[in-house]
């Protein structure tokens, strides 16, 4: 149990895992996550599930290095177990039986958590156009993965090496204003992109499903962390979530409460990344 079973390093900072996990991959759906804990003083990194296989009794992770946490669990490799794998946890998303076209856009990293969503849309025999983008080629992840499952996959990037240069909001405004109908949006990937996607669908109409992974923290909704307001509302990404109505999500506070702990963070990281560097983990 917990074993990795396969690591592959999908660009310079994100890595996939793919963990043994029978139990779990026969309970998982899209849109929930685990709990992963490095070792026995590791903190706790929620990681949605990117994908699984319930007959193999496989769960996929990917993760983007950007913190201590991350960083250690990078270090593993395969034949390595995991301290804690626990889950799946948060609310599985839900599509109506009415529903014959999608957009899907993922930003980043985002494309993990988006790829099992459209996977099922796929399944349920659901039109889906997808738009997936990155600051460069290199950073594009899961292209193969998604042109599987998408009838139309259109990629960006910030420089032009890959796609169109631009953004997905780019992509995603064209294609509304060329006539194409959409029963609903999801969006997932950094904040500032889901408000983004958001402002334009709001302008026409469109449900939009956003996914607030980006503010968890401990994944249980105790620290309050993952608190965000939506329709007025208060909920918790964790244990309400992690999907939401995006036209009704307060992006603004969510991005002021991501960003309060960046100084912490980055003090944290230069501690840890230094005194790997002394030992030689860094460099072996």
């Amino acid at each position: 149990m917990n074993e990795i079973l396969e690591k592959k390093q999908l660009n310079p900072t994100v890595k996939m895992m793919v963990i043994n996990a029978p139990l779990m991959a026969r309970k998982a759906k899209p849109g929930q996550f685990v709990i992963v804990r490095v070792d026995e003083k590791g903190e706790r990194i929620p990681l949605t599930i990117a994908d699984y296989d319930g007959e193999k009794g496989t769960i996929t992770i990917i993760f983007q290095e950007v913190g201590m946490s991350t960083k250690k669990l990078g270090t593993l490799n395969v034949g390595d177990r995991l301290h804690d794998f626990v889950g799946p946890l948060g609310k599985p998303v839900e599509f109506s039986k009415d529903t014959k076209r999608v957009l899907a856009i993922g930003g980043g990293v985002g494309v993990a958590p988006l790829y099992p969503k459209v996977k099922m849309l796929n399944e349920m025999k659901v039109s889906v156009d997808s738009i997936i983008g990155g600051r460069s080629a290199e950073y594009v992840i899961l292209e193969d993965e998604m042109k599987k499952v998408s009838e139309n996959l259109y990629i960006t990037t910030d420089d032009g090496t890959k796609g169109r240069k631009g953004f997905v909001t780019d992509v995603l405004k064209e294609l509304i204003e060329k006539g194409n109908k959409y029963d609903e949006v999801i969006a997932i990937g950094p904040l500032i992109m889901m408000k983004m996607v958001c402002n334009i669908t709001k302008e026409y109409n469109i449900p939009t499903m956003v996914s607030m992974n980006p503010i968890m923290v401990d994944g249980t909704g105790m620290c309050g962390g993952c608190r965000v307001t939506v329709g007025g509302e208060t909920k918790f990404a964790c244990v309400d979530g992690p999907a939401f109505d995006g036209l009704k999500v307060d992006f603004d506070e969510a991005m002021r409460r991501q960003n309060m702990y960046k100084d912490m963070e980055k003090k944290v990281l230069e501690k840890y990344e230094h005194e790997c560097k002394l030992g030689g983990i860094l460099n072996g």
